[in-house]
């Protein structure tokens, strides 16, 4: 039997505002919780130019490494983590999120942020990642960095903020374009030119 070939993507927007956002969709954690951080940054185009509608999603482990099993994402209680939200760009290109450091899920390893990102214009969503800046070993260790050229690494760490916040800007083309990941089956490889 021939191998069956995926039906391509369609574009993934207009998004419409009945559906989405939900009502506290980019808490993961309550604000002013203790641990809780907040993470931004900004969505721009090849020309530096703000995307007003992009929507991107985080998932991530809790604060010690643990990926969540909890039910619910959908009820912000307050008092669940459960490891997933949804943050919607402004007119400014502008994301927030209230979340928890990730901790590492093994010893040794890079604690980090799945991002997916959806926006107007594009056939499919986009893959990446978010590392937090402090564990340089780990960091040097990690097997997705180590494969990708010096240079291109940094679009996938945050920067500390003065107040313990995280600030991430995600680049869709063009200089300091955001690596981004394609997955095909269990493998998962840097996206060449997305």
């Amino acid at each position: 039997m021939d191998k069956l070939t995926p039906t391509p993507g369609q574009t993934v927007g207009p998004f419409f505002g009945y559906a989405l956002p939900f009502e506290k969709d980019n808490e993961l954690a309550a604000p002013g919780r203790p641990g809780s951080i907040r993470l931004q940054g900004t969505v721009t185009d090849g020309a530096g130019a703000p995307i007003p509608d992009a929507i991107l999603e985080i998932w991530q482990p809790n604060a010690d490494g643990n990926i969540v099993a909890e039910t619910g994402s959908l009820v912000r209680d307050g008092y669940t983590f459960t490891g997933w939200g949804r943050a919607s760009t402004g007119n400014t290109g502008r994301y927030t999120f209230t979340t928890v450091n990730p901790g590492a899920t093994r010893p040794g390893a890079a604690p980090f942020i799945a991002v997916v990102l959806f926006a107007r214009g594009l056939t499919n969503r986009l893959f990446t990642r978010i590392y937090l800046p402090e564990d340089t070993a780990a960091l040097a260790a990690d097997p997705l960095l180590a494969s990708l050229p010096e240079e291109r690494r940094s679009t996938l760490l945050a920067s500390r903020e003065p107040d313990g916040g995280l600030r991430w800007d995600l680049r869709l083309q063009g200089d300091g374009e955001t690596v981004f990941l394609e997955f095909d089956g269990a493998r998962h490889a840097p996206a060449q030119g997305a």
